[in-house]
């Protein structure tokens, strides 16, 4: 199925019968043909944890299902809209940056301390994003938003990346993800950008970096 991209800030997607979508609420422009959508109860794939994990994490999106047969265009606040193929792997992106994904992907919740340590947690509370994330993992498509559009950031063992967590969009891949200070804990008042805080992403993968800072 997966989706097409109309324009920089709209996707089409074909539904067949007995094929399933997942969007965020809101996120359905027009569509053509017998197709139903249905407010999601269970938080995707991943079920009444991954639901309960995102209201924790201050992250309950709410989902819509779709299902039927014909065609759907999906956009949101005229976002910037990505589509990244997943073959296999984990996609890692904040719970208000998905527009749609297909339902053959499993969802859950991971807590980013878990892969930060405390300063995934000071991450967190400084810059505004959730403690949470959102993962969804299988072969299927997601479709992100943005400010600005995205650029796809190689990640190697050899040279990990350092992105503002501001402009950071979403990863996938075998990464380890560190915040690091830039500057003394007197400097970083007052200050959640990149001035004060750099994410670093190490391993093997690729992250997506949004042109903007600004948050959905």
């Amino acid at each position: 199925m997966g989706f097409r991209e109309i324009n920089s800030k709209m996707v089409e997607a074909v539904l067949q019968p007995g094929q399933r979508l997942y969007s965020q609420r809101g996120a359905m422009l027009a569509y053509r043909g017998e197709v139903s959508f249905t407010p999601n109860l269970q938080g995707g794939q991943g079920g009444f944890l991954s639901m309960v994990g995102r209201r924790v994490a201050g992250e309950a999106t709410p989902l819509m299902t779709v299902e039927g047969s014909g065609t759907v265009l999906f956009g949101h606040g005229g976002h910037h809209v990505q589509v990244i193929e997943l073959t296999g792997d984990t996609l890692y992106v904040e719970a208000d940056r998905l527009l749609a994904f297909e339902g053959t992907l499993e969802q859950g919740t991971m807590f980013m301390g878990s892969q930060g340590g405390v300063m995934g947690m000071v991450r967190g509370q400084v810059t505004g994003q959730g403690l949470f994330t959102t993962t969804l993992r299988g072969r299927g498509a997601v479709a992100v938003m943005a400010h600005g559009g995205v650029f796809e950031v190689p990640i190697t063992p050899q040279r990990p990346v350092h992105v503002d967590p501001q402009a950071y969009v979403a990863h996938h891949g075998d990464v380890r993800n560190r915040l690091s200070a830039a500057l003394g804990w007197r400097e970083m008042v007052g200050r959640g950008s990149g001035e004060a805080f750099q994410l670093e992403l190490s391993g093997s993968g690729a992250v997506y970096v949004q042109a903007s800072e600004e948050k959905l």
